[in-house]
């Protein structure tokens, strides 16, 4: 620093000062509410200069956006959305399905051709903007406003249904505190000559006859409604009330529960992984699951679904990345937030993927032994009636259990010996790989296989507590980010009261969600996860892509993530947002309507008489609501761009706001958008051209409050605000370090 800088900056304030008065004996007369407010200007001796914020005594408080308490909460919020209940029972099917271990290749890829960039897209432009879905896709392309309010619509429809798989889970939950667990055995019927086991649950199994009859009563087809299941009207509303307590407030009530919610499933998956380790079968099931089978990759279904698992896992275009980092810092480095959440999401789907195939394992073996046991006593029967007792092994003796190497010596002797007759003994293969080859996900793997599985551990009623609390909480933590992609951009854009438009909207969801607890309720529920989400959601996030890469433009984009975050991102995104993703979502979004043109739109029916699931198409009307739920998901798209395109709805509604963060929370003030196109502010950093551009702020701050009447242009800073860096845009060569 010059010798003469103490002096140079005193002549500065005193010159800042001087300007500030004549601008406010200038200002316009009519202005009210400038007149109103106050301006302070602090001249405090030596380097160290203070700042005062002047509150009005008027009844027009301040807008404040609220921000989170602390970058590990942010990242527990973001980790919560994305982890959730697909990562514990989707994931592990289509490894299962798909190769093995070499699944894992083709997912990682596409995470980092797809996930990963879109990811960052995302948390960059809701970071910077500020503002929800609606609020930040109207500033970036006025016509392609309709993308935020698609992206509350399908939000909406996914929150309907998501809440009611937690409901099951509190239902289940609440039942686990017995000794033995409900679902243990078959019930029994008693009557005044015999005593004898349910027909339907004789026929397929005690979990599976709890969770179709017991918990969801469940009618024979979507038509037959038969009546709200109260037990599950009353876990419904349960769970809306647990999500309304904690989004009321925003992130400041939901962000403190993400401690507990999202930490708390990892603690339930450690511990399921080492007691799983610890029982008899459990290395079966990870060996099987790990085992490759390379030739499986080159199949195209193999990639389709993992592009659209990693698509979903994500949480992308829901609105909930968005409007969580709204509530970011200006300078918060979100590319190290998009590579970290990201790969938390897929090892979280690999530790879930090695408890969930542990204790499969286990479940087999556990069938094996009962089927090695009951076919030993069908050939007991057999011996010296078919079967000679010669052909038994010596070593081998009934009177106790049959070791797996035994059975399958003894089998393998009648086999060879017997030949054609074998089959008439009507013995089972008793395979354990032929056990974990039965693939479940969804509901039947968290409803039915593991609670089955559950029924083995001993202390099972404490791991059937723990399992069903922790899908409790994974399910609240998506629950959140997926509510808050509905709240925050309707609060930004209507100026709502935050705490009224939670409640109603729970209750709204409330109200509609009885549609989910009738008898047939879980045929709607798989109704509204086939077509409420999955088009509509790519066709979002695909219009997001080209709304960025070519309507705002890539190397204007780059510029904003420069002056945000302080360094360029890689080059590597440049060329993953304009080329590569844009070609990969296209490409995934006409596989997705192939497979749905290909498989005509059909649902699995329980049939209580044949205790098994079988396969029936919609009727008119059902697929009416299937064809429904997308376009109503997509159509405000269309309607938002031709409005605008007749000049219907005005283009201003757009307009970014300049938001200043102190003491954890953000200070909005109202942004004046430039009326030539041409000259208007960059997204992301309100550039202004470099003959309006506003020289650094000097160290004496001036802090205004504004009130809602507009101020003329002449005494308006470029960025929308009354200060002196407006005044001092002429001072030419000043270094910044005297200023």
């Amino acid at each position: 620093m010059p010798k003469n800088s103490k002096s140079v900056k005193r002549e500065l304030d005193d010159d800042v000062t001087e300007s500030v008065k004549d601008l406010l004996s200038n200002e316009d007369t009519c202005d009210d509410s400038f007149k109103k407010s106050s301006l302070i200007v602090n001249d405090v001796s030596g380097d160290k200069e203070k700042v005062k914020d002047v509150e009005e005594a008027s009844d027009d408080a301040e807008e404040e956006r609220p921000a989170w308490n602390s970058k590990l909460q942010y990242i527990l919020a973001q980790v919560g959305f994305s982890v959730g209940l697909g990562n514990v029972w989707r994931f592990p099917y289509l490894c299962q399905k798909n190769g093995g271990g070499a699944y894992l290749v083709p997912y990682l890829i596409l995470l980092i051709l797809i996930g990963i960039p879109l990811f960052f897209l995302e948390l960059a432009v809701g970071q910077r903007i500020r503002r929800g879905s609606i609020g930040v896709w109207n500033y970036i392309s006025p016509r392609m406003g309709g993308i935020g309010f698609a992206s509350c619509v399908v939000c909406f429809f996914v929150a309907l249904y998501y809440n009611v798989i937690i409901s099951w889970s509190l239902f289940y939950f609440s039942q686990s505190f017995q000794q033995p667990l409900p679902w243990n055995e078959c019930p029994l019927v008693k009557t005044r000559n015999s005593t004898f086991v349910v027909p339907e649950c004789e026929k397929s199994s005690a979990t599976t006859y709890y969770w179709y009859r017991e918990a969801l009563n469940i009618s024979s087809s979507i038509s037959e409604s038969g009546g709200l299941n109260w037990k599950m009207t009353v876990c419904l509303l349960a769970a809306w009330t647990m999500v309304c307590l904690a989004m009321i407030k925003g992130i400041q009530s939901s962000g403190k529960v993400m401690y507990f919610s999202s930490l708390f499933p990892y603690v339930v998956l450690i511990c399921f992984l080492v007691r799983a380790l610890l029982l008899e079968g459990s290395v079966d099931g990870i060996r099987h699951m790990f085992t490759p089978k390379l030739e499986i990759m080159l199949e195209p279904k193999v990639w389709r679904e993992a592009a659209t698992q990693v698509f979903f896992a994500l949480g992308l275009g829901f609105g909930g990345v968005i409007a969580f980092s709204s509530y970011n810092k200006r300078d918060n480095n979100c590319h190290l937030d998009a590579v970290l959440v990201s790969f938390i999401n897929f090892f979280t789907s690999v530790l879930a993927t090695l408890v969930v195939f542990a204790v499969l394992g286990f479940k087999a073996n556990v069938m094996s032994a009962k089927c090695v046991a009951e076919n030993t006593k069908k050939i007991e029967g057999f011996l010296g009636n078919g079967i000679s007792r010669d052909l038994i092994p010596h070593h081998i003796n009934f009177s106790r259990p049959l070791s797996p190497q035994d059975y399958k010596q003894m089998t393998e002797v009648l086999q060879g010996v017997m030949e054609n007759d074998y089959s008439s003994l009507g013995l089972d293969a008793c395979s354990i790989e032929d056990e974990l080859n039965k693939a479940v996900q969804g509901t039947g793997l968290a409803f039915i296989a593991f609670t089955e599985a559950m029924t083995h551990f001993p202390a099972s009623p404490f791991w059937s507590v723990m399992f069903f609390l922790m899908l409790v909480n994974l399910g609240l933590g998506s629950m959140f980010g997926t509510i808050e992609g509905i709240i925050t951009p309707l609060v930004d854009t209507f100026k709502v009261r935050k705490e009224f438009l939670t409640v109603g909207c729970c209750l709204l969801a409330f109200s509609i969600g009885l549609l989910f607890v009738q008898r047939s309720g879980n045929y709607f529920v798989a109704m509204f996860d086939d077509y409420s989400a999955t088009l509509p959601l790519l066709i979002v996030v695909i219009l997001e892509n080209i709304a960025v890469a070519w309507v705002y433009g890539t190397d204007k984009f780059f510029e904003d993530l420069r002056d945000m975050l302080g360094f360029t991102p890689c080059r590597y995104y440049y060329y993953m947002w304009k080329f590569v993703t844009p070609v990969l979502l296209l490409t995934l979004l006409g596989a997705s309507i192939i497979q749905l043109g290909m498989t005509p739109p059909s649902y699995s029916a329980w049939i209580q008489e044949q205790a098994q699931e079988v396969s029936l198409s919609y009727p008119p009307w059902g697929l009416a609501v299937c064809v429904s739920l997308v376009v109503f998901a997509v159509l405000p798209v269309p309607v938002v761009f031709l409005l605008r395109y007749f000049h219907i709805m005005d283009d201003s509604a757009g307009g970014l706001s300049a938001v200043s963060y102190r003491k954890a929370r953000i200070i909005k003030e109202s942004a004046r958008r430039e009326e030539d196109e041409g000259d208007d502010a960059s997204l992301l950093n309100g550039k202004t051209p470099p003959s309006q551009a506003p020289s650094p702020m000097p160290a004496n701050s001036i802090y205004r409050k504004q009130s809602g009447c507009p101020l003329p242009d002449a005494n308006t800073a470029p960025n929308g605000r009354y200060g002196i860096g407006y005044l001092m845009a002429d001072m030419p060569d000043m270094p910044e370090s005297d200023l």
